[in-house]
């Protein structure tokens, strides 16, 4: 517990640098995965299959496929929750194209750009909810239900990636959807192991 007379909350400085580090954690590892041909869960691995199956880039994918779910967010999460991850979504879809400019890659091992990619994928997220944000979409669902249910986040995410997941085989071989499922555990592991309610008492 926190000593008396401090405060919980987060300053500005400190929402800032979390939801751009968290952002960047995040677009570096759907660039691994993305030279790698893989997948991940969530909207961004929405984002991705219409990415793979119409040559569209990934960040204008994302942008628009996260608009619907910020009047849930509104209602159910309020405005500096919804505000921040509008930004959160924004910088996301910004960082994952400017990123390949800064970054070229030789050699890319699949298996370790899924566990990789899926590891900062679960650090950025996390950063992201300690600071009262997310990247929209189907992370919005899981929030909102693990604060009024008392269901583990990351457990939702995982049965919702799980879905996502199985509907890549029309558009990803075999081979790199198992890859991608690899990723997506090391990336809900992250979550469900770091991020449990009443274990972080900041805003």
């Amino acid at each position: 517990m926190p000593a008396p007379g401090v405060s919980l909350r987060h300053s500005l400085i400190e929402d800032a640098q979390a939801l751009i580090a968290g952002t960047l954690f995040v677009a570096l590892s759907v660039v691994l995965l993305r030279h790698a041909g893989l997948l991940t869960g969530g909207t961004a691995g929405i984002a991705l299959l219409v990415h793979y199956a119409t040559d569209l880039a990934f960040g204008l994918v994302y942008f628009v496929i996260s608009v619907p779910f910020y009047a849930i967010a509104l209602h159910a999460m309020g405005l500096e929750f919804t505000l921040k991850t509008f930004v959160a979504v924004a910088l996301l879809s910004l960082f994952t194209e400017v990123l390949p400019m800064l970054i070229v890659i030789d050699r890319l091992d699949p298996v370790f750009a899924a566990i990789m990619g899926g590891l900062l994928a679960g650090a950025g997220m996390l950063m992201l909810i300690r600071h009262h944000a997310s990247l929209g979409g189907i992370g919005i669902v899981a929030l909102l239900l693990q604060r009024r249910k008392g269901w583990r986040a990351g457990h939702i995410q995982m049965a919702a990636d799980g879905l996502i997941l199985a509907a890549a085989f029309a558009w990803v071989s075999p081979l790199l959807v198992g890859l991608s499922i690899l990723g997506a555990f090391a990336f809900n592991l992250v979550i469900a192991v770091n991020h449990r309610p009443g274990r972080y008492f900041g805003m």
